[in-house]
């Protein structure tokens, strides 16, 4: 797989001959080898024009930009390699046969509480007292019925997600409290990190659907809506738990992300930009990582997982195969 590549400095990024060229306030020039590049990152305030666009399209690289914050703002999207009339008319077949619909959003919350079920048991298994927590959890799931409605299901997943926050005070340090989820602006150190990690998520997400010939904004279980990627919100689900809130776990745990990492501002908290690098660097790290694939006989990288599930579904959507979401077997 190819790599994705973060940019944080302030100043302009540019084609130079065949490669891109970032040019920082204080004239230091970096190179990146867009040869084996996945997709751009721009935390900064970095200006660029249409060559660029242009030649990343030539180019197949995606380019996500966050704005104020480090939110995400949106992606500029190279022109599809793949693209599917068929694939796309069996989209919306299934967006719009309600009973079809209902089944693959209740696939997707299955999975979704299953993987951060599985974080709950590891940290258990650590010392924690998350037991309380892996019932509620448990009980969540046994909610789920293909035949309830999509709001229904979208509840029962908001409901899971809150007892899941709830084992963040038992698995990170007594100084760093998640008294509830809050976000836009994040107003504590904890918020700030589950928003940071979740935009990463999200738009690694709508790079891997880019490679398949599925349109973004046709969704499932979240409802299709204008300026977004709806479909990225489903894949981005069942995800979180396994990217971003493990990458947050462990830099915290491990001191490598403390306190001096944020700034407050106007009732905001937000990392810095050093600890938005140290966050970045572990979760391209973790998306470099490999684990057994029980079905490929073969190792997969995390990020190759993400696209395998937009694949996995645009399977089902042309072949009626059953579509089994992404669960966390090890």
């Amino acid at each position: 797989m190819d790599r994705n590549y973060h940019v944080f400095s302030d100043g302009r990024i540019e084609r130079k001959d065949d490669t891109v060229r970032i040019v920082t306030d204080d004239d230091e020039k970096k190179y990146i080898p867009i040869e084996n590049a996945e997709a751009l990152f721009l935390h900064g305030q970095i200006d660029f024009n249409t060559r660029l666009m242009s030649f990343l399209n030539q180019e197949g690289v995606a380019m996500h930009v966050f704005g104020w914050g480090d939110y995400y703002t949106g992606s500029i999207m190279p022109e599809r390699g793949q693209t599917s009339g068929q694939t796309v008319v069996s989209q919306v077949t299934a967006y719009e046969d309600k009973d079809h619909r209902r089944r693959l959003a209740a696939s997707i919350v299955s999975g979704s509480i299953h993987n951060m079920r599985t974080n709950a048991v590891y940290y258990d298994g650590r010392g924690r007292d998350i037991e309380t927590e892996i019932a509620d959890l448990e009980a969540a799931a046994d909610r789920v019925a293909d035949d309830l409605p999509v709001d229904e299901l979208m509840g029962i997943e908001a409901t899971a997600r809150k007892i899941y926050y709830r084992t963040f005070n038992e698995i990170l340090p007594e100084e760093f409290r998640l008294s509830r989820r809050e976000y836009n602006p994040p107003p504590n150190e904890v918020n700030s990190l589950i928003s940071f990690g979740n935009s990463l998520v999200y738009a690694n997400c709508v790079s891997a659907i880019r490679a398949t010939a599925l349109d973004p904004t046709i969704s499932y279980l979240h409802e299709p809506g204008e300026r977004r990627y709806s479909l990225s919100l489903d894949l981005a689900d069942l995800f979180k738990p396994v990217l971003a809130d493990r990458v947050l776990f462990r830099l915290v745990n491990r001191g490598q992300i403390t306190h001096d990492d944020f700034e407050t501002d106007l009732g905001s908290c937000l990392l810095t930009e050093g600890g938005r690098q140290t966050y970045s660097k572990a979760f391209e790290e973790t998306l470099e990582r490999t684990v057994d694939h029980p079905d490929l006989n073969r190792k997969v990288s995390y990020q190759y997982l993400l696209r395998l599930e937009a694949y996995k579904l645009k399977k089902h959507l042309l072949t009626g195969e059953p579509y089994d979401p992404f669960e966390r077997w090890w």
